[in-house]
């Protein structure tokens, strides 16, 4: 029975692993659509718009049981809470995206995961590996290599960033103390009720006229959004914030991709050297949890 017992423990921190690599696939879709947005209109109109879009479609998935459920759900003020935290991460990071190719936004957000694995030990309590920690500074160290964000000074985009790495940091960790409390679907329409709430009145007095094709990216936003929150919740619950954390990295990788496919951004020798150190830190996690499984 305990061997059983932990093959089913690893097999949820894999599939954690595949769901969280799934929505920082997705995130960074949204970003680049994002980034194609706040040329033209504000980042509250565009929160606003993808708030009103995953709560519409939670609302037709779950129906009134969803909305009674997230109403009476114990986690209401401890979401609160994050989505504050998430709020301002998301401000730091959208306002600095008018200033920085999605390459050097992506690049520079990456002390998020340094920052999670550290207060996931001071937060929560959890026990880190050395391999773990390993993980985390070669994935940093590949970063370091793709873009020497060093290069960029101490610019106000660059604070900008730094802060929102921060903030989302601390926001992650939070998730992780909230996702084992309640379903996904109700972390999503409270996340979202939140960032609705704090988004609209800002978002009407700075209201700019929007086309059919910017309202298309903005559905797009709504949908890469929701789903890439629902998968980032779910590998929450199976897979602790240290495990998972390496796993961001794999966003550089995809900002790069689309860095070129929409702005023709053409990556640096470099970069291919740092993306194969972070997949080497993914694949030491994965590989380690795998061989683990096998014992």
């Amino acid at each position: 029975m305990a061997d059983i017992a932990i093959l089913e423990t690893r097999e949820r921190v894999l599939a954690g692993i595949l769901l969280t690599g799934a929505a920082y696939l997705l995130f960074s879709m949204q970003d680049a659509s994002i980034k194609l947005l706040v040329a033209a209109i504000t980042v509250w109109q565009i929160m606003f718009f993808r708030s009103v879009s995953i709560l519409v479609a939670c609302a037709a998935i779950g129906g009134r049981r969803l909305i009674a459920d997230t109403a009476r759900s114990p986690i209401v003020r401890p979401m609160f809470v994050r989505a504050a935290f998430t709020l301002a991460a998301w401000l730091c990071y959208y306002n600095a995206a008018r200033y920085l190719q999605l390459a050097e936004l992506t690049t520079i957000y990456y002390a998020a995961p340094i920052i999670v694995t550290v207060l996931s030990v001071v937060m929560l309590g959890e026990k880190v590996p050395m391999l773990r920690w390993l993980a985390v500074l070669i994935g940093f160290a590949g970063v370091f290599v793709a873009c020497d964000p060093a290069r960029l000074g101490l610019s106000m985009p660059v604070l900008l960033v730094l802060a929102a790495a921060l903030l989302w940091g601390i926001a992650i960790v939070l998730l992780r103390k909230t996702a084992m409390a309640e379903r996904t679907m109700v972390q999503l329409v409270l996340n979202n009720f939140y960032f609705l709430v704090f988004s609209a009145v800002p978002a009407v007095l700075l209201w700019q006229p929007i086309d059919w094709g910017q309202l298309l990216l903005l559905l797009s936003v709504g949908a890469l959004g929701g789903v890439a929150q629902y998968l980032l919740f779910e590998g929450m619950k199976r897979a602790p914030v240290s495990i998972v954390a390496p796993f961001e990295y794999t966003s550089l990788v995809w900002a790069f991709v689309l860095g070129f496919a929409i702005w023709g951004d053409v990556p640096r020798r470099e970069v291919f050297f740092g993306a194969a150190l972070i997949f080497a830190a993914g694949l030491l996690i994965v590989g380690n949890e795998h061989f683990r499984k096998r014992l």
